[in-house]
């Protein structure tokens, strides 16, 4: 499938409510499983797929994603056969800015036309896998489709937000809706779509002469009875990262050894910006259990059910429980956090007791003193 399929994550207009945790970055880039960011898991899934051509349609606050993707080498986009493009909006306006995704689609059109690839796969940043996309691109041509929408059934959100649709006993969607609908379905859309690349530009120009420019809301809702839209089934473990609750939710599940050996390990591995830290330094006042701690820590407190990225320090007597500390935070001597998120960087004097809830935990942005 080398020199088969593009791939594009589309980052424009991705619905976020993740609050502090992006008031200075994009959805793409937000901090999971102690030393990844959300957008790895889909590229990952289309580099172990062979898809060795990615643009990536940044839309707002994407320096950190330039800083954590860079030319690609850590995904192995950087040599002559392959490619890795980051491409901005071409426009600071902000009525430009506002428009559908079809439209800065269209804006990139060279990109497509350069290209000698016959399928395009679009997909978004939040939805957390480990997909082969080779049997999908199989599935649609073996079903003849006009367009592949990977879904999952049964798929526990944890207050994500997803697409319900409805498929037919043949496979094909007949109806799809919006992510606050109330379609009776247990079906939901993981936002990937499959299609020829002639079909793509053909969809791109004639819903903007219409005075359309949303891919799935206008243009594809509009030709489900014109065109065949099938639904491949993915088996494996979905996360639908987009909400704080999701979010918590689904790094609490990492924790368990099945989850996380399934979400990094099959059908391949899933890869990062590399940093280097030394091991995990242990006092021997500390206690650790049921964890995940990234390299470059220092625990001489009490760890518990928690999530810990590079460089935190939890100091003697501190209590961290059920929580999520991102990279460089310090937890000083003799404090409790519990069911707290904490953004890079945050400190957390000496004494102090921070406790949110398991349904609603406390979250604090980047830099602050607690």
């Amino acid at each position: 499938m080398k020199h088969k399929v593009m791939g594009v994550i589309n980052l424009i207009h991705e619905t976020d409510e993740l609050e502090r945790l992006t008031n200075g970055r994009c959805l793409a880039t937000v901090p999971f499983g102690a030393r990844y960011r959300l957008i790895d898991f889909i590229l990952s899934s289309m580099v172990n797929s062979n898809i060795s051509k990615v643009a990536i349609f940044a839309h707002t606050k994407y320096r950190s994603l330039m800083d954590h993707l860079g030319s690609g080498k850590n995904w192995d986009l950087d040599n002559r056969q392959s490619g890795l493009f980051i491409l901005p909006p071409a426009t600071d306006n902000i009525q430009e800015l506002s428009r559908g995704d079809l439209y800065h689609f269209y804006q990139h059109r060279d990109l497509f036309a350069r290209s000698s690839l016959e399928y395009v796969i679009i997909a978004r940043s939040h939805m957390v896998c480990n997909l082969d996309f080779e049997a999908v691109v199989a599935a649609h041509e073996q079903r003849k489709a006009d367009i592949t929408i990977v879904c999952k059934q049964d798929a526990e959100l944890h207050g994500g937000h997803a697409r319900k649709v409805r498929v037919n006993e043949d496979g094909r969607i007949t109806a799809i809706q919006e992510q606050y609908g109330r379609m009776n379905s247990d079906i939901c859309s993981m936002e990937m779509y499959l299609m020829r690349k002639d079909l793509l530009m053909e969809i791109v120009e004639t819903s903007l002469a219409q005075g359309k420019d949303h891919l799935v809301r206008h243009a594809i809702f509009s030709r489900l009875d014109n065109l065949h839209v099938s639904a491949f089934m993915h088996e494996g473990y979905l996360g639908v990262v987009n909400t704080l609750p999701s979010y918590y939710r689904n790094s609490m599940n990492l924790l368990v050894p099945d989850t996380w050996k399934e979400l990094f390990f099959k059908p391949g591995p899933i890869y990062t910006k590399v940093k280097d830290e030394p091991p995990v330094q242990y006092d021997e006042s500390s206690k650790v259990r049921n964890s995940l701690i990234a390299n470059g820590c220092r625990i001489e407190g009490t760890v518990v059910n928690s999530i810990l990225f590079r460089g935190v320090h939890v100091k003697k007597g501190a209590v961290v429980h059920n929580s999520i500390i991102m990279q460089n935070g310090t937890i000083g001597e003799n404090s409790i956090v519990q069911h707290t998120i904490l953004d890079k960087d945050v400190m957390v004097h000496p004494r102090r007791d921070i406790r949110g809830a398991e349904n609603s935990p406390f979250v604090a942005g980047k830099r602050k003193v607690l």
